[in-house]
């Protein structure tokens, strides 16, 4: 847990010092990445808001994701990610949102998309959507906190480029 507080506290020095504010729309976390950003005093400085969106449909109703997406290619897939980090910045007051969506397991795996499979997807004002696929391995909450870890090396990176 002291590396996502050095993460955090990186992450928030540099969103201070560029005004920048973050939302996050998560599903297999469920929460965990606002609650990390949280987890710092003044953290309202950073963070505006964050959207738990474990099922389908309230990442349909919160987020505007579309069903057609979500038939087409499965909760855990880079359109649905792409749209939710998309509805997080849209319906925020933040300038970087994002995304994470995946299988914690130990079930619901298949072989298309193994338990550890996990999209992580951003966006920002004047900038392209984009997102990565992450296999992660371990116990639920190895996985859980992995993508965590990865998630706030995102935003980090997006502060520093």
């Amino acid at each position: 847990m002291d590396e996502l507080l050095k993460l955090n506290q990186r992450l928030a020095s540099l969103y201070q010092s560029k005004n920048w504010m973050i939302a996050t729309a998560e599903s297999c976390t469920g929460g965990w990445i606002a609650k990390s950003l949280t987890d710092l005093a003044g953290s309202s400085a950073i963070f505006d808001s964050g959207f738990v969106t474990y099922s389908n449909q309230a990442k349909m109703r919160m987020l505007d994701v579309e069903e057609r997406i979500l038939i087409e290619h499965g909760a855990v897939s880079k359109p649905v990610v792409e749209a939710m980090a998309n509805g997080a910045l849209n319906r925020s007051a933040a300038d970087v949102a994002i995304s994470v969506s995946g299988i914690a397991g130990p079930t619901g795996g298949s072989k298309e998309k193994p338990v550890g499979l996990v999209w992580i997807g951003w966006a920002a004002a004047e900038q392209i959507t984009s997102s990565q696929a992450f296999h992660f391995s371990g116990t639920r909450e190895n996985i859980r906190i992995s993508t965590v870890r990865e998630a706030l090396k995102i935003l980090i990176q997006l502060a520093e480029n």
